[in-house]
């Protein structure tokens, strides 16, 4: 039987950082402050004009191809994670096929918010192993910036702007690549984390953006809570259906939102920080594409076999875990 495994990755970050100090001259804050509830220093923000999350994801996907000298015209599909998509239509994915000549390859989007780029691997995965396609993209790329208020000094110090990608391909190989996954979604949590207008609902009009309406809104107390658990939840459940222990799994990757549920959950979970790979403090939270970003700032320090444990939670809500086996 077939399994999928990650065969490359890479990334794409702005060159312009947008740190504490530059924060606090926007809006009522300051280093100590957000340093103290959410563990962020800088985050990068995309400053080009007529540029929207494609515009990253192409660059991403660019430069995986050339550093592994990958032939676009043998990529197959190409799935993008996003909730920063250029247009209402046409799919980001499309965007960035064309734009990485990826001619012979179908391209789509989906949205799962922070959760996207687990998500999307499961699909990916599930392609691979039913032998539909045998070379798929996951790109997930995220302009945040697009859809802050600058003025919300509770939503502003969050959010960057970036994206990575993997390449997914089948290995006869037993035991390694994508192992497991498990996914849940509980729509009562809309109000609690979303962008009121701008959709079918509430259409783009005067009074939508007067109010602000089109800017993202968080209940920070009820996500943060509903993150921890949730979070911490769907990883011991893959876990425990993986007969595995916090000693056995190499490294958890958690989806960075906020350092506080990073460090509630891995203590929950008895995982000891040095087997937590973080690095929101210098990117913030780029929502799907956080938990690539992070593995490919990491990949010099993984090696095959290691034992990997994903989980993420977002809008939605929609959370869960992923258990691979790092073979790269």
């Amino acid at each position: 039987m077939l399994s999928a495994r990650i065969s490359a990755i890479a990334s794409y970050i702005p060159d312009d950082i947008l740190d504490n100090e530059m924060l606090s001259q926007m809006v009522d804050t300051n280093d100590e402050w957000i340093t103290t509830r959410v563990g962020i220093k800088e985050r990068r923000i995309l400053h080009r004009d007529g540029a929207g999350s494609s515009y990253m994801g192409i660059e991403a996907v660019n430069k995986m191809l050339a550093q592994y000298n990958i032939d676009p015209a043998e990529i197959d599909l190409l799935i993008c994670a996003t909730s920063n998509p250029d247009y209402r239509f046409p799919s980001t994915a499309s965007v960035i096929a064309h734009g990485t000549g990826l001619k012979n390859s179908y391209a789509y989007d989906i949205q799962a918010a922070c959760a996207g780029f687990i998500v999307a691997l499961q699909d990916a995965a599930a392609y691979i192993k039913s032998s539909i396609y045998r070379k798929v993209i996951v790109c997930c790329t995220e302009k945040m910036s697009s859809m802050i208020n600058y003025t919300d000094r509770a939503t502003c110090p969050l959010f960057g702007d970036g994206a990575a990608c993997v390449l997914v391909e089948p290995t006869d190989k037993q035991g390694v690549g994508v192992i497991d996954g498990v996914f849940h979604v509980d729509g009562r949590g809309r109000e609690h984390l979303f962008m009121p207008a701008g959709g079918s609902v509430l259409p783009t009009s005067q009074q939508t953006l007067d109010e602000g309406g089109h800017f993202l809104f968080q209940d920070g107390r009820n996500v943060y809570k509903n993150a921890v658990v949730d979070m911490l939840t769907s990883t011991l459940d893959i876990m425990k259906r993986n007969n595995l222990s916090a000693d056995d799994v190499d490294y958890l990757v958690p989806h960075q939102a906020n350092l506080r549920i990073i460090e509630a959950v891995a203590d929950r979970a008895k995982f000891p920080m040095d087997k937590v790979l973080v690095n929101i403090q210098h990117v913030g939270n780029t929502s799907a594409a956080s938990i690539p970003l992070c593995l490919d700032e990491y990949k010099g320090q993984l090696k095959a076999g290691d034992r990997i444990v994903l989980t993420a939670f977002g809008a939605g809500f929609t959370w869960g875990a992923m258990y691979l086996v790092w073979d790269l």
